[in-house]
């Protein structure tokens, strides 16, 4: 099984590794990672980062409905994600964006 390495760039928060295809809410938590969970549907916000592919692989693009909630939370930002959407299939940095 192939695995995905997850870094916190600007964190005190050392790598990961993820196994492919993973649900980031199952595997992340406060001991681990920089990003917090709230509804786990897309709708709260709270897990709303900025990721980027690491080795320059392109990510699965955000459906219908987390573009619409990305629309809201951050508008015009292209890297911004709901890490309760994401489905790892690259070695992605990962930065929490802080709510306003």
């Amino acid at each position: 099984m192939s695995t995905h390495r997850i870094e916190f760039p600007g964190t005190a928060f050392t790598p990961v590794e993820l196994p492919d295809l993973a649900s980031l809410p199952l595997h992340l938590t406060v001991l681990d990672s920089p990003v917090l969970f709230g509804c786990r549907s897309g709708l709260c916000g709270t897990c709303l980062i900025e990721v980027e592919a690491i080795a320059g692989d392109a990510l699965e693009p955000p459906d219908a409905a987390e573009r619409d909630a990305l629309e809201i939370y951050a508008p015009g930002n292209p890297r911004a994600r709901l890490a309760c959407q994401l489905t790892l299939s690259t070695d992605v940095r990962i930065r929490k964006i802080e709510s306003a």
